[in-house]
């Protein structure tokens, strides 16, 4: 990977009983990644954790060499 950052990332927020299921999509890739947290994380703060699980997850899939960060929130 190269340039400033991932891309396009997608996420899904699923809210299940007192807890929140965050996906991470790489677009480009269609890596997925699942994080889950507490009802009454923020929003930003879980995404940003599902977000460096996916740089984390892309990286191991290309060798070990982690992508650019940051990540792009929006």
């Amino acid at each position: 990977m190269s340039g400033d950052d991932l891309g396009d990332v997608i996420f899904e927020i699923t809210y299940v009983g007192d807890a929140q299921r965050v996906a991470a999509v790489h677009v480009a890739t269609g890596t997925e990644v699942v994080i889950q947290a507490p009802a009454s994380a923020a929003r930003v703060d879980v995404q940003a954790l599902a977000l460096r699980k996916l740089e984390r997850a892309l990286s191991e899939r290309h060798g070990g060499d982690p992508p650019p960060r940051p990540g792009k929130l929006v």
